[in-house]
């Protein structure tokens, strides 16, 4: 048998090609947008991709399925419920596809999503014992799957914890469990561990969420540490649900001349560089969201205007391709590039703009002079009760934009975050909105209270602009 995890680093998703030797038949399980991966490794080991399952209509990035079909003519299975609009054979729980000494068993565990399926790997070679679960977005490593993504979250946590204990638990503890997210996922909560695998028995004994016993301890839980939902989320299930999606169009190389006019006309630069590389120049309205760090097309996805066209900027016309491709997984439609990234940009001297960048040391300074800048926290709502830096506003960056009449704007504004990325964000998105003197702050909280200076914890205040 041939198994192999394929890992989407940006968003934290992980799918499967798993295939019969003997046969050469191969299983695409959760396919991620670019399905390069896939038709490389069948490639490699000799057998063809027939056949693409689904989990569920995912909502947190867009699948590869119809890139799939039309490419390799596989079949496309997903559960009854899924409502799916493309040509596909639905299935229900109990249902087996077997391929030569490949079997691969359908386990309904409903929860996340009413259609959400698991499955159960058995190979004949090595006798007929299940040993492996693809769990989809049920059982992670270290946590479970989130309730409120299309039910009310109280019913869906008690479905999943009855997917849990009803079923999935009642397998042998050496089965091995094969997630569907790690670490970074916005399907799940915190927890989640960035371990690429586990077993059922480690899971039973470390897995904090399979310690509540009581269906209404465990809803209880799951309802309260919920935390943002995905992005674009009913975007992404409707196309995911069909019809079929093979391609977003390729985008079109842009002079400097033709993205000036774009900007002009609304559209939104999205600078995929470095953090310091935005702040060192960049074109007038852009936002700072580098596709070198993981989340990148999570943090577009929360913070690029509704409707505009997005128009991306990086170091070589390479990286801006591949930042595109980013963008695609998770439904956005970019238009183009700007040929030879800023480089091209300055070389024909068009205009510029900078943010001054600033240690915590030098904010430190900066607080205790007489106009003291405002300094804005952008974490997440945990982050900052966890610690933060006494009399800051706290406002996560995917909030800004509609909270943008909480801040001053006759008054310096410092934004910081943990470790300098999400605060570049905030800094461009408060630049592009107007404001005139704004700082970012690099390193973040941690290494301001490892200077010394004071930090405080307990939930947000009010905003203490009037």
């Amino acid at each position: 048998m041939l198994f192999r995890q394929i890992i989407h680093e940006d968003l934290g998703c992980a799918s499967y090609l798993v295939a019969d030797r003997e046969t050469g038949i191969g299983v695409v399980v959760d396919p991620q947008w670019d399905i390069d991966p896939y038709r490389r490794l069948a490639r490699l080991h000799g057998v063809r991709i027939g056949h693409v399952l689904e989990t569920h209509n995912h909502a947190d990035h867009v699948s590869g399925h119809g890139r799939l079909a039309r490419t390799t003519g596989a079949t496309i299975h997903i559960h009854k419920l899924a409502d799916a609009g493309y040509e596909h054979e639905p299935f229900g729980d109990g249902w087996v596809l077997e391929i030569g000494d490949l079997s691969i068993e359908a386990i309904h565990t409903p929860g996340h999503r009413p259609e959400h399926t698991s499955f159960l790997l058995r190979d004949a070679s090595r006798d007929k014992a299940p040993w492996a679960l693809l769990g989809g977005d049920s059982l992670f490593i270290g946590d479970v799957a989130r309730p409120d993504l299309a039910v009310e979250p109280r019913e869906g946590a008690a479905e999943i914890f009855r997917s849990l204990h009803g079923r999935l638990l009642s397998l042998d503890d050496e089965v091995e469990v094969w997630p569907a997210h790690l670490g970074g996922s916005l399907c799940g909560g915190s927890g989640i561990d960035l371990k690429t695998s586990s077993t059922i028995g480690f899971e039973r004994r470390h897995n904090p969420a399979l310690a509540v016993a009581d269906e209404a301890a465990f809803v209880e839980n799951a309802v309260a540490s919920l935390g943002d939902k995905p992005p674009n989320l009913a975007q992404i299930v409707a196309l995911n649900r069909g019809p079929l999606v093979e391609d977003f169009g390729t985008p079109a190389a842009l002079t400097p001349h033709e993205v000036e006019e774009a900007v002009a006309a609304g559209a939104c630069v999205i600078d995929g560089r470095t953090n310091e590389e935005f702040d060192e120049a960049h074109i007038a309205g852009a936002l700072s969201t580098s596709s070198y760090d993981t989340g990148f097309a999570t943090k577009v996805s929360r913070v690029a205007p509704e409707g505009a066209e997005i128009i991306v900027v990086a170091a070589s016309d390479g990286d801006e391709r591949a930042a595109a491709e980013l963008l695609a997984a998770v439904g956005l439609r970019v238009r183009g590039f700007l040929v030879g990234g800023m480089t091209g940009w300055r070389t024909e001297e068009r205009p510029v703009r900078k943010i001054e960048l600033i240690d915590p040391e030098e904010l430190a300074r900066r607080v205790e002079a007489p106009e003291a800048p405002l300094v804005l926290d952008v974490r997440n709502a945990a982050e900052y009760a966890g610690e933060h830096i006494p009399d800051s506003l706290h406002i996560p960056y995917g909030d800004l934009a509609g909270r943008l009449d909480e801040l001053p704007r006759d008054r310096p504004i410092a934004a910081i975050c943990r470790g300098g990325k999400r605060s570049g964000l905030a800094a461009s998105i408060l630049q592009r909105e107007g404001f005139a003197d704004v700082v970012h702050v690099g390193q973040g909280v941690g290494a301001w209270r490892a200077g010394g200076h004071p930090v405080q914890s307990g939930a947000p205040a009010a905003s203490p602009v009037a």
